[in-house]
């Protein structure tokens, strides 16, 4: 696989990120959302780029495995009910029983959902 040179800056988190370094993510293309990609195994995000793959790719570079990578949306001010959406080109997976883009096993979104939460927030309004 070619490295990918993503053309908007990706973060990578493995702990807790405030509010004032979360906030430059936004627009960054997106003016209401931020992609990301969770690593369920290393318990880390890539923030931001363009494509979930972006994400992906550098995670992949970092050390983690691919089949532990599920990618989603972010939507800060949406509130925690609203904030996650579990969909990603690179969820799709038919041989590990995902076949479509959104995330189809409820253990997995809570799983993805519970690591958001922790590391990026609950939705919450940026200043």
């Amino acid at each position: 696989m070619r490295a990918v040179t993503p053309s908007f800056h990706i973060r990578v988190i493995d702990r807790p990120i405030g509010q004032t370094e979360f906030a430059p993510l936004l627009g960054q293309p997106f003016p209401d959302m931020i992609k990301f990609v969770v690593d369920l195994e290393r318990r880390v995000i890539a923030l931001g780029g363009e494509l979930h793959a972006d994400g992906e790719a550098v995670l992949i570079e970092q050390g983690s495995r691919q089949d532990a990578l599920w990618g989603g949306n972010y939507y800060p001010g949406a509130g925690e009910a609203d904030c996650i959406e579990y969909t990603s080109m690179i969820n799709i997976r038919p041989s590990a029983g995902n076949r479509s883009i959104g995330v189809e096993s409820p253990d997995l979104r809570r799983r993805i959902h519970d690591l958001v939460v922790a590391l990026v927030g609950k939705g919450e309004p940026l200043p």
